[in-house]
């Protein structure tokens, strides 16, 4: 087993991997950028690398200063967490070339998996069911007329590089398809430096379920059952939960050995999740996501598998700890997403300073999380702040668990979406299991009511007032003082490891 690795992320997944590895006996190597300068994961890493700048770019996405920061730190593998490098075939590619051990799939796996046209042809070769449509990239509007008229309207046009919701159209009749091929070809060159588009038929009203899969070098490979995760807007995910309450034990087993046969055909290594389109009894594959995708606490919960020891052991080189056989599903489990988001004005980014926080407790309550008081959550990144999940023994008591699980939370300063998820768990609709993708898109959530409006004014007012208090003394200010411990300890924990022997 590896003595240290470095984190190649931030926020709650870079803690949800130094819990783990901390566990095992293995020193973690932080890095942040001149934003997250006393975030969490800095504190409680062994040692905290900064990479300077602000934006992704200028710091989670440059990949020589994370490499740079791992030789001088003497770190023998990187973790990427997911979202930043954690699908970038170049990155892995780099990783390996320094030496060092990638704690993810084979960058030829993330290569075949992350290009939707090159995904869909892999796929037809290892006889994994395809939703029907294309498996070369359509050229012009003409051809895409054309070629709809064989896969059968409604059409969905999608980015071959695409992913996260980027360069999708859908279309229901041929008037409509050139203006939703020229937008969906300019938000992917936009957003990805690649236009290429494929068709295929829309499916309307799926439900989203994902086969978690682990696999290891020595031909070991095992699926850890599925997840629901219909609960999403614009392809975001809000709710998730394993298992899907409409799965037979017969489909799950299917679907299972379908992602088992995914994985295999790409010769595949470490955490990864296969993902299908699910209605009326039939599923199609519709992409695998190279990395530990943020819902897999629920698969943990139902399980007892701690997915981040398996990715370690398996980038080490030894066999997974578990076998098919092993695995059972034991009870139900929920996670709700907190984002810093006003679900009652579209999902609008919400900004501000967490004055105060308050955490539930009880049975089987997880909060994945880095969030701090006086914590600044800004627009610089992606807006999720936590996780809240829960285990209940069947689907009914984990919905009642979360549901008091979301009262007894309080994050001060910001709006978040969980008046949203508390909407979808009180819905009759979704307490019968009757959901699918377009669910959370046809719910209104209600505006604050007056009590939340008088409060949100009386923090503006707090928070204008110790702005100005600390404008006169910034000795005073909570925030500096919150910025000087992180240094602190973060110095306490190299002077400690330098102590042992450790190199820093």
């Amino acid at each position: 087993m590896f003595k240290r690795i470095l984190i190649a992320n931030r926020g709650e997944i870079a803690l949800r991997v130094i819990r783990t590895a901390r566990e095992m006996g293995v020193e973690c190597v932080a890095v942040y950028s001149d934003v997250d300068d006393c975030a969490l994961h800095t504190r409680m890493a062994h040692v905290a690398v900064p990479l300077h700048g602000v934006t992704p770019a200028e710091s989670y996405l440059d990949m020589d200063k994370i490499l740079k920061a791992a030789a001088e730190t003497g770190a023998e593998a990187i973790h990427p967490g997911y979202g930043f490098l954690s699908e970038n075939a170049e990155f892995a590619r780099r990783v390996k070339a320094a030496g060092l051990a990638w704690i993810g799939p084979p960058a030829e796996a993330i290569t075949v998996m992350g290009d939707k046209i090159e995904s869909r042809r892999a796929m037809a070769k290892a006889n994994v069911p395809c939703v029907p449509g294309l498996t070369d990239p359509v050229d012009d509007v003409a051809a895409a007329v054309k070629d709809a008229e064989g896969i059968g309207y409604p059409i969905a046009i999608k980015a071959a590089a695409g992913g996260g919701g980027k360069g999708i159209r859908i279309v229901r009749d041929p008037s409509e398809m050139e203006s939703a091929f020229r937008q969906a070809s300019g938000e992917a060159v936009s957003a990805f430096g690649d236009g290429r588009l494929y068709l295929e038929r829309y499916i309307d009203n799926p439900r989203h379920v994902e086969i978690q899969v682990m696999c290891d070098s020595h031909g070991n490979r095992v699926h850890l059952f599925e997840r629901e995760c219909s609960i999403q807007r614009r392809h975001q995910k809000l709710v998730e939960e394993a298992p899907c309450c409409v799965l037979t034990d017969q489909m799950r087993q299917d679907m299972g050995e379908v992602a088992l046969r995914a994985a295999e055909h790409v010769n595949y290594e470490g955490a990864g999740t296969v993902e299908f389109l699910w209605e009326k009894g039939e599923f199609f594959f519709l992409e695998m996501n190279t990395r530990l995708q943020v819902e897999h606490p629920v698969t943990e919960m139902i399980t007892g598998v701690d997915l981040v020891r398996e990715q370690l052991l398996v980038a080490a080189g030894e066999k997974l700890s578990i076998t098919q056989d092993e695995l059972k599903i034991h009870g139900h489990a929920i996670e709700v997403r907190i984002n810093a988001e006003d679900a009652t004005q579209g999902y609008l980014p919400s900004v501000g300073i967490l004055h105060n926080l308050r955490a539930p407790g009880g049975p089987w309550v997880r909060l994945d999380t880095a969030m701090y008081r006086h914590m600044e959550v800004g627009l610089t990144y992606d807006p999720m702040l936590g996780k809240l999940i829960v285990w209940g023994p069947d689907r009914i008591s984990a919905i009642e668990r979360m549901k008091r699980a979301i009262a007894e939370m309080n994050v001060g300063g910001v709006r978040t979406s969980m008046p949203a998820a508390l909407t979808v768990l009180e819905h009759p609709r979704f307490v019968s299991g009757d959901i699918d993708t377009h669910f959370l898109e046809s719910l209104t959530i209600e505006p604050p009511k007056e009590h939340d409006i008088l409060v949100a004014a009386a923090c503006a007012i707090y928070r204008h007032n110790k702005a100005k208090r600390s404008a006169m003394d910034p000795e005073a200010s909570s925030r500096e003082e919150w910025k000087e411990r992180g240094r602190r300890e973060r110095s306490g924990y190299a002077r400690r490891l330098m102590e042992r022997g450790g190199q820093v």
